[in-house]
């Protein structure tokens, strides 16, 4: 049954019905009427929905057990580019505002880094230029799964 189909890709992808809503643009009410059955989402949305999980429209429809979940690559690899993204962002952000802390409390143990430092640019420098690195990758992998 598609109430029941949806309500199971919707659970395994840890998607609230409020978040899957967001992303197909209906109100909470509309996903909670379809997982219940009273009510049957139109044939946009049902392509709407196809294509978010990765899956034929002909999966979400029929009732036959052999119809298989058809998932995309995009799909699959969606999670763990989002979790690299975050891990990556909030790395980058503690370890500036570690940093920040280090060179506020401590500043010889800063002026020892950027001493010992074999680049020209001084240690602060290319620590700095890591951590903003570290965020602008990790946002861009954020932003680039918001987007799908």
């Amino acid at each position: 049954m598609l109430s029941e189909k949806l309500y199971q890709l919707r659970k395994n992808s840890g998607l609230s019905q409020e978040q899957l809503a967001e992303q197909l643009n209906v109100s909470r009410q509309a996903i909670s009427k379809w997982e219940s059955g009273t009510a049957v989402p139109e044939s946009e949305k049902l392509i709407n929905i196809s294509n978010y999980f990765g899956v034929s429209v002909d999966y979400l429809l029929k009732d036959d057990a052999e119809d298989k979940v058809k998932v995309t690559d995009s799909t699959m690899e969606e999670k763990p580019k989002m979790k690299a993204g975050i891990i990556i962002c909030i790395a980058g952000i503690i370890s500036m505002v570690i940093w920040g802390l280090l060179s506020i409390f401590s500043p010889e143990a800063s002026d020892q880094i950027s001493d010992s430092s074999m680049m020209t640019i001084d240690g602060n420098g290319i620590f700095l230029m890591l951590c903003v690195v570290a965020i602008v990758v990790g946002a861009g992998l954020l932003l680039k799964n918001k987007k799908k």
